[in-house]
């Protein structure tokens, strides 16, 4: 039978479609005759499966399927790769079933063509679109066989050389969708030439303009640098040759999509982008590589900060080599690499190469074999388990995204370093602002745990709950931090309203006067008389600081009346429960009981200060600005302290000191150890005490600890 000739055709551009014939002759050369026979059987079977049936260039479809195999075959994939290719569309396209794949050419070809098959029906669209439940589809089939990946990476290289007779909108779709999934996965698995096939077709299919602008641009300033590439490769022969080394030398110049990212990424004109040209020098052992290294760097001066050794620190996906920059004739920035055969090989091959076929291994389970070879280098690479390989491959296609289930099993994509806030605002505004708890992997967590790939997350809400003001210290998303940021502002006015009134009675006082014995509405013409609402706007930039509450009171006065003074305003009563519009002043740490004043700061509220504290001796030339206060009673939280203990250095005092304060129950916020002293060190501690008195016990407990020999309370 002529394979060939049943399935010839032209690709759009002219290019011949390669067939059952070039195929066949391509595996000839390393697989056994029995796989050989093998992918012929497959090619007639899927033949007659996919009869009648066109493409969109209108080419019998069969063509596809054979051109996948042919993109495998130039990267040596063993047999059963070759076959599940040629088939992974028989049983999504045509009759076929897998029950009938398998009982012909077996349970590996099946499980390879079943995994094509639901990666087949993955559709992203985008990488901010991408489908969280198929990207671990993905992931799964990789970790399972990852052959399964090296047929969809052909199958989408020969859709992007096929892609001229698709509409325009899905040829951008697609395009699109190969640069953010499927050119990164090649680049993980280090496939460095469907890589860059992929690359170059995306960019050119998304891109044109772009594409044509560059290239354009390219050629020109290549035009008089090209001329000293052959002059450059001769003397480094000649080198190889002085150096008694045997190797080649390869120049190439730099892949068009690798020069745009360059200008993206570093914002830089095409004229500053340098090294547009690279050689690669092969040779035979690692030791010939360092020694070429030096013979070149002898030839033409190294450029500093350009040297790389990927060689004694492999990249993670396998690739190894040596990288310098050199000054060529009149300057010109070469890039060299220097490699062996076998790291050669790996680099434009990656995982491929290794199923490339060796005597004697002609079954699937020796290709399994080599498979878990590969995968065990890369796990010695990060020094650790399969899981955190699998952690890491997630880590190396999407460097800035954690993906994370909820309890039915659905993704959840969410940015690197989000925590279960986030995660309870990605699922519904609702279940964020109610949320109290959190579950990971079945345990209950703090609510601002970060959450890392893979993990399980469950949000318990209450009703209601409300959004704690200190989440958005901590949040990442712009959706959890926007939903906050609104709760707080109605929050933020409704307390300040609060504490305007409070501070406003404060000086109506002063006149025998409350809000509520003043005239009915005249609160609200005071207001309006100053371009506001309403009085209760007028309260919140009172509590906010906008407004002086005795410059209010004296408007306030009903008719002309003008009532001197009795004395000064009582003091404001300072709660601890007190929030948004009431903060402790971190420069002197007051805590109840102490002596206090408090400072209108505008915007702000009210900034609680020691009496003692060196800012309000800053801040006398502003009297208006100041208000006495007074502790409440009754106080229902904890307030940070700041301590300094001097103690001897000796092993362990740290951690003596801590046990200590943790054993009067108080907190640490922080820590800070000055040990330049020689044989004393002083601790700055930040506590949480209840009140004076807490804080007292709390000093007595530490300076009975025998090594150390001062505590007192920090003043600032």
């Amino acid at each position: 039978m002529n394979y060939a000739s049943s399935i010839l055709g032209l690709l759009p551009g002219g290019r011949r479609a390669p067939g059952i014939g070039q195929l066949v002759s391509k595996i000839e050369a390393y697989l056994p005759p029995d796989q050989v026979e093998r992918v012929r059987d497959a090619y007639e079977y899927a033949e007659t499966a996919h009869a009648g049936q066109k493409r969109h260039s209108g080419e019998a479809y069969i063509t596809h399927p054979i051109a996948v195999a042919d993109i495998l075959a130039d990267l040596h994939m063993d047999g059963a790769t070759l076959t599940a290719a040629i088939l992974h569309d028989v049983v999504e396209d045509t009759p076929s079933s897998s029950a009938e794949v398998e009982q012909r050419f077996g349970k590996e070809v099946a499980e390879l063509v079943d995994g094509v098959t639901k990666l087949d029906q993955v559709q992203f669209k985008s990488r901010q679109e991408a489908q969280a439940e198929s990207f671990r589809k993905m992931i799964l089939a990789m970790v399972r066989d990852i052959r399964v990946i090296m047929v969809k990476l052909a199958d989408r290289t020969h859709n992007m050389r096929t892609l001229s007779s698709m509409p325009p909108e899905k040829r951008r779709s697609v395009a699109r969708e190969t640069l953010d999934i499927y050119a990164p996965i090649a680049n993980r698995l280090g496939i460095h030439s469907i890589k860059l096939e992929l690359e170059d077709l995306g960019f050119r299919t998304l891109y044109p303009h772009r594409y044509r602008v560059i290239e354009r641009e390219l050629k020109r300033a290549r035009g008089n640098q090209r001329e000293f590439l052959p002059k450059i490769v001769k003397a480094l022969r000649q080198a190889l040759t002085v150096g008694n080394v045997t190797g080649r030398v390869e120049a190439r110049e730099k892949h068009l999509f690798s020069v745009y990212l360059k200008m993206r990424r570093k914002r830089l004109p095409l004229a500053q982008v340098i090294d547009m040209f690279g050689v690669r020098i092969i040779v035979g052992s690692v030791d010939d590589c360092y020694r070429v290294m030096g013979l070149v760097h002898g030839l033409y001066r190294p450029m500093p900060g350009r040297f790389k050794d990927f060689i004694a620190i492999p990249r993670v996906n396998g690739y190894q080599s040596l990288h310098t920059t050199l000054f060529g004739p009149n300057g010109m920035p070469i890039e060299i690499q220097i490699r062996t055969e076998d790291m050669h090989r790996m680099a434009e091959s990656g995982i491929a190469a290794h199923w490339q076929y060796k005597t004697g291994e002609n079954d699937g389970e020796a290709q399994q074999i080599r498979a878990r070879e590969w995968l065990q280098g890369v796990m010695q690479l990060h020094d650790g388990s399969a899981e955190e390989l699998l952690e890491s491959v997630k880590v190396d296609l999407f460097p800035d995204k954690v993906y994370v289930f909820t309890p039915k099993g659905d993704i959840m994509r969410l940015p690197r370093g989000a925590t279960c806030v986030d995660f309870a605002f990605a699922v519904h505004t609702g279940v964020g602002q109610r949320c109290v708890a959190a579950k990971v992997d079945r345990r209950l967590v703090p609510l601002r745990t970060v959450l890392r790939n893979g993990q399980t997350v469950d949000i318990i809400t209450a009703k209601g709950a409300q959004p704690n003001p200190a989440w958005v210290s901590f949040v990442t998303t712009a959706k959890a931090r926007s939903a906050i940021r609104q709760y707080l502002r109605g929050l933020k006015r409704g307390e300040a309203a609060e504490l305007g009134g409070r501070m406003l009675n404060q000086a109506l006082e002063e006149f025998k006067l409350t809000l509520k014995t003043l005239p009915e509405g005249r609160l609200d013409e005071v207001a309006r008389a100053l371009a506001l609402k309403d009085g209760r706007e007028l309260l919140e930039e009172i509590g906010l600081g906008e407004r002086l509450a005795r410059l209010i009171a004296r408007r306030l006065l009903p008719g002309d009346e003008d009532r001197p003074e009795s004395g000064p305003p009582p003091p404001l009563a300072i709660a601890g429960t007190a929030g948004l519009v009431v903060s402790y002043a971190r420069c002197c740490f007051p805590i109840p009981f102490d002596a206090i004043v408090a400072y209108l700061s505008s915007g702000r509220g009210i900034v609680v200060h020691r009496e003692n504290c060196a800012n309000v001796a800053a801040f006398s030339k502003q009297p208006d600005k100041w208000i006495p206060a007074v502790w409440h009673k009754e106080q229902e939280r904890l307030f940070n302290a700041g301590l300094i203990i001097e103690v001897a250095n000796r092993m362990g005092i740290l951690a003596q000191v801590a046990t200590r304060i943790a054993a009067e129950q108080s907190n640490i916020v922080h820590v800070n150890v000055d040990s330049s002293q020689g044989e004393h060190s002083t601790i700055l501690f930040e506590v949480q005490v209840r009140d004076r008195a807490h804080l007292a016990r709390l000093i007595r407990a530490i300076r009975g600890i025998t090594d150390v020999m001062k505590v007192e309370r920090s003043l600032a």
